[in-house]
């Protein structure tokens, strides 16, 4: 192991919250950006086989437990919280279309979205508000979350899956042509949600 790696790998360990690989030249000295890329990777690869793993999750990088692992370090099973199926169509709908506003949200669903549907995906951690988009009224737009990356495991937002993808899991079954219905390009959508009123109507 390099001194690079030896000090970044300190870095990590010490740090409070994921670092990008600029933070981390900075905590160096000024690295060169392409020293610590390549101690990145090389730790990435030297711990894949460990109980930790070192992981980018949205342009940062930290450690973690392997994921075959963590049910050891659980002292209670967690109750899982499972989102309505309206928060599970916004979250999707934010994902793959970001930064998007609530009326842009409502156009791609074809239903109103209550304000705390939004709240509660943020309240999760899984979505932001990225801004306001410059048109009249300036509505707020929004935009997921690093952690919404680290709880999904996806270093970026390339990751999530295609259509192809989703259709090969047996995900798109039974509502395929309403899924396929939300997709622009090759960005799959979710299904279309009857638990709401529809968009413009009281």
């Amino acid at each position: 192991m390099t001194e690079t790696e030896k000090a970044i790998e300190a870095a990590l360990f010490a740090a409070e919250e994921p670092m990008s690989v600029e933070e981390l030249s900075r905590f160096l000295g000024d690295a060169p950006y392409g020293d610590i890329r390549d101690g990145l990777e090389a730790l990435a690869e030297h711990y894949a086989e460990r109980g930790l793993r070192i992981v980018e999750r949205g342009r940062r990088w930290h450690f973690e437990t392997a994921p075959e692992l963590a049910h050891f370090l659980r002292r209670e099973r967690e109750q899982v919280r499972r989102l309505s199926r309206a928060a599970t169509e916004v979250l999707a709908i934010v994902a793959y279309h970001e930064p998007v506003s609530r009326a842009e949200i409502e156009s791609i669903r074809g239903v109103q979205t209550s304000g705390g549907t939004l709240d509660v995906l943020m309240e999760a951690g899984w979505i932001r508000i990225a801004g306001r988009r410059e048109v009249p009224g300036r509505p707020t737009i929004y935009a997921t979350t690093p952690e919404f990356l680290d709880h999904f495991g996806l270093a970026s937002r390339r990751d999530l899956p295609g259509i192809a993808e989703l259709r090969a899991a047996g995900l798109l079954d039974p509502v395929e042509e309403a899924f396929e219905a939300l997709v622009e390009a090759d960005e799959p959508a979710v299904e279309e949600s009857f638990d709401e009123a529809p968009a413009g109507t009281g």
